[in-house]
């Protein structure tokens, strides 16, 4: 133990003198390490004091340049604060955290020993904002774009973004050239206006349209498809279609795959549409690439039916489309359409109709199966009428064809919703909803009502080709008190009409499906404008009328009418004279117009019997009206006559917005009572018809029918003492239609009128434009020949016993002449000499225009919903005429509101 320990400790002795001698050699390489560590410490020591020197501790921080805002206000935008180290960092901060607040146009930060200045530029405040150059789009229509506002802090990021906002809203417009300038004015107390100066530029109009891929379809034939229309066609002038729309455009290849889908091209797909504008911004060119595919036919065709009510194979053999037709998708949806109706008629509200479909492309057939699914027969639980605060309840659910309770109809709830639009009580899109009810065969009826104003007050002014200035005012209340009552007062003035009228209707009196109504009514009509001047007279009617309505049917009803009329016809003092020197005087017009004068009384019975099946009879698009009259004047009163009139009606709507109508009526009188002057018709003047303007286009006033055309005798120049000379129809006619001839109208009449509306694009129907091509054919006859005077010579005239009239001096007491006359019915003086004979006017009387042959105008017309009111007018050719009938080429109505 001893020797190894020695061992030990020796080999301990070696160990720490090997160790001694490597520490000294290590310690003796490193002192140079450590003398360059050394002499870096004492460099970093020396350069310390300038490191802290950039990072000087925040003294104080202050703000210079604010007006506005307070120096606290913006230094709470910040996160610098005192006691921080400031750093270039740190001011790079502030200049973020500032400009953030987009208050400020200008900022810098500088900094002295620890004090920082921070140096603003406010913004200015929006004083006003005005928009210059703006035409096409109003003010009122930009300015809720814009979202700078007066008051509002100005900034540029803002002013871009309204520039957007203004070149969108002239983009929707159609106007891509559109440019938007803002300009700023800088105003005092750092207040600015800015100022939109607009440049709209032309409507970017649809230059061309280019398809490509169609084989089967010519170009011109797909472009009659779409909505979009290219510009320079003949009347793309009136159409707001030729603008570039992107809603248009995608619509418009909708429209392109409904028709290749009605051709049987079922494959048929819109590769891609393409807008392009050109350089100048004015013009796209649209090209559509489309892939048309194969044409199908219908292969097998067939209906299984899970309905008990309804038989697959009769309903199978009922089908439109049969195998081997051209396959035809709109067609398909028709049937899904007419068989889910027919459903409904049977009390299936919620009949499930589907087609399937099966392709066979080896022989290009389409398989189609119409599955009716199972579904319960459903009752109408209940009816609910909502947001109606005016209208009582019961005004909407009497016009409902189905009650609470009754097997759901899907054809009497379209009836009834034609019928409560047809109150115009409530919006035109209404529609009754339909909501599952408390059991799987259970239907609740909604009508989600919105009511709109029934009352018109309207006072207007206008002038129209009938009757020169127009004036009228009128009050009426469409829904009286709520209950469906209509309440009216009228007056109207022209120059050759006034009359006032009160009515009152009753729908439905006591709840029954009765309906009472009464007018109360004074009118005048001045017929010098008839006449010219020539042959005038007024008729002034005083009456009462009452009337009452029962339905026959769902589209018939009877209408009962009692008229009492107090006439009175007049002319003027000036067509008077006292022809026997008696102090009465004797009417020297128009032998037709002086046997018309008198006060008259007519008690007058009416029955009528209506078909309607109209969609609206405001504006109708569809549908039938026929109405049938009968009035019988003789129950007391002075007038007895049996008077017939019939009017029918009947409107299809073509599609794309063509309305096509038909409208024939007639009527026929005769009177019960024998004239009891001799040569005159037995039916009054003023209770005949007359035909013309407004109700035959092309035609004046009464310029249709019988008429009495007076021809003047005129003295040759060539030989005055010679006979004289007839002037010709044409001469006289083509001065002055009316001053030459009486109107007496006549006992029957037709006219007929056909009509096409044509559509126009969206901007015209804004602007309520509804032109129209027509025909109208009508005539107007049967009337008594009169007698007829001609006399080259001058006719002799008589006083109103028919006795011969002369004239003969009036003498002094010496017996000499005066130089008067006066008139007599003795040809022979007292001293026994003849009298000179009362002579009249040279002239022949024809009687024309009383023939059942047909006229015949054409025409072209526009309605008009203009600021100033409903303007019509009408530009006619007679294609047909009749020899002394009156024509007129143009006509038009207007009248304002104000």
């Amino acid at each position: 133990m001893t020797g190894f320990a020695i061992a030990a400790g020796n080999r301990n002795t070696r160990t720490t003198r090997l160790v001694a001698g490597l520490l000294a050699g290590t310690i003796m390489g490193s002192l140079p390490t450590m003398a360059l560590a050394q002499e870096t410490s004492a460099e970093e020591e020396a350069t310390q004091p300038a490191a802290v020197q950039q990072q000087d501790v925040v003294r104080t921080i202050a703000v210079s340049g604010a007006q506005r805002l307070e120096p606290q206000t913006i230094l709470s935008y910040i996160r610098l604060r005192p006691g921080d180290a400031y750093t270039q960092a740190a001011g790079d901060e502030v200049l973020k955290d500032l400009y953030a607040t987009e208050l400020f146009s200008n900022v810098s930060v500088t900094n002295n020993d620890g004090n920082v200045v921070i140096t603003v530029v406010e913004n200015p405040v929006i004083n006003r904002i005005l928009l210059e150059g703006n035409e096409r789009i109003k003010s009122d229509k930009i300015v809720p774009e814009i979202r700078l506002a007066p008051r509002q802090i100005f900034t540029r990021s803002k002013v871009r973004a309204d520039v957007a906002r203004i070149i969108e809203l002239y983009k929707r417009q159609g106007r891509f050239a559109a440019t938007v300038e803002p300009q700023m004015v800088q105003l005092s107390q750092n207040r600015v206006d800015i100022v939109f100066e607009i440049e709209e530029g032309p409507k970017s109009k649809v230059r061309q349209i280019n398809i490509i891929g169609n084989q089967q379809f010519d170009d011109g034939e797909l472009k009659s498809e779409m909505v979009t229309e290219e510009t320079g066609g003949l009347l793309s002038f009136l159409s707001s279609n030729t603008s570039y729309d992107p809603d248009r455009l995608a619509f418009d290849q909708q429209n392109l795959r409904t028709f290749y889908l009605t051709q049987g091209y079922a494959d048929f797909r819109v590769v891609s549409a393409v807008a392009e504008l050109t350089p100048d911004k004015e013009d796209f060119i649209i090209t559509y690439v489309v892939e048309e595919g194969e044409r199908y036919k219908f292969g097998d065709v067939e209906v299984q039916s899970e309905l008990r009510d309804f038989d697959s194979e009769a309903l199978t053999q009922r089908l439109a489309m049969k195998t081997g037709d051209f396959y035809n998708a709109k067609l398909v949806e028709d049937t899904v359409e007419q068989m889910t109706d027919l459903a409904g008629t049977f009390g299936y509200a919620f009949a499930d109709v589907r087609p399937q479909f099966s392709r066979n492309p080896e022989d290009l057939t389409m398989d189609v199966t119409f599955v009716l699914r199972e579904a319960p027969r459903v009752y109408v639980e209940r009816i609910d009428v909502n947001g109606n605060t005016l209208t009582q309840d019961k005004v909407v659910r009497r016009e409902f064809r189905v009650a609470e309770g009754d097997a759901f109809n899907s054809l009497a709830i379209k009836r009834s919703e034609a019928r409560i639009k047809s109150l115009g009580y409530f919006q035109e899109n209404f529609e009754i909803t339909q909501v599952e009810g408390s059991a799987p065969d259970r239907v609740i009826l909604e009508a989600n009502i919105e009511e709109q104003p029934t009352g018109e007050l309207q006072l207007s002014a206008g002038f129209s080709s009938l009757e020169r200035f127009i004036l009228s005012g009128s009050i009426r209340q469409r829904n009286f008190r709520g209950r469906g009552q209509t309440v009216g007062l009228s007056l109207n003035y022209s120059g050759y009409s006034k009359s006032a009228q009160i009515s009152f209707t009753e729908p439905y009196v006591f709840d029954r499906n009765i309906s009472l109504g009464a007018d109360v009514y004074h009118r005048e009509v001045d017929n010098d404008y008839f006449n010219s001047g020539f042959s005038t007279y007024e008729q002034a009617t005083t009456g009462l009328s009452l009337r009452a309505g029962v339905p026959l049917s769902e589209y018939m009803s009877l209408i009962g009418s009692y008229t009492l009329n107090r006439e009175n016809v007049s002319i003027a003092g000036s067509d008077f004279a006292d022809l026997d020197g008696d102090g009465v005087e004797e009417c020297i017009t128009s032998r037709f117009i002086c046997e018309a004068v008198g006060k008259r009384t007519a008690s007058i019975l009416g029955l009528t019997v209506n078909h309607d099946t109209l969609d609206s009879r405001l504006r109708p698009t569809r549908g039938e009206t026929i109405s049938l009259t009968g009035e019988f004047a003789g129950l007391g009163g002075d007038v007895k006559y049996l008077r017939m009139r019939s009017r029918m009606g009947k409107w299809f709507n073509l599609g794309s917005g063509f309305i096509f109508s038909l409208n024939a009526e007639g009527g026929w009188i005769e009177a019960l009572k024998d004239n009891p002057t001799p040569g005159f018709d037995d039916v009054r003047l003023t209770d005949r018809f007359f035909l013309g303007e407004p109700q035959f286009r092309g035609f004046d006033i009464r310029g249709v029918g019988p008429r009495i055309v007076r021809l003047n005798y005129l003295v040759d120049p060539d030989n005055p003492e010679g006979p004289r000379i007839l002037e010709s129809l044409e001469d006289v006619q083509n001065q002055d239609n009316r001053r030459f001839a009486d109107a007496l109208g006549g006992r029957a009449y037709y006219l007929g009128r056909a009509e096409l509306e044509i559509p126009l694009g969206s901007g015209a129907r804004e602007m309520g434009l509804r032109p129209s091509i027509w025909a109208d054919v009508g005539s107007l006859f049967a009337l008594d020949a009169p007698n007829l005077v001609d006399n080259p010579e001058g006719r002799q005239l008589t006083n109103s016993a028919g006795e011969p009239l002369f004239t003969q001096p009036i003498l002094d007491e010496d017996g000499e002449p005066t130089g008067g006359f006066v008139n007599v019915t003795d040809p022979t003086a007292p001293d026994g000499t003849p009298n000179d004979p009362l002579i009249g006017d040279f002239y022949k009387e024809l009687f024309l225009g009383d023939s059942i042959s047909p006229r015949l105008t054409v025409g072209v017309g526009v309605n008009w919903n203009s600021p100033f009111g409903p303007f019509r007018i009408d530009i006619s050719h007679a294609l047909i005429k009749q020899r002394g009938d009156d024509t007129k080429t143009l006509s038009f109505n207007v009248g304002t509101q104000f």
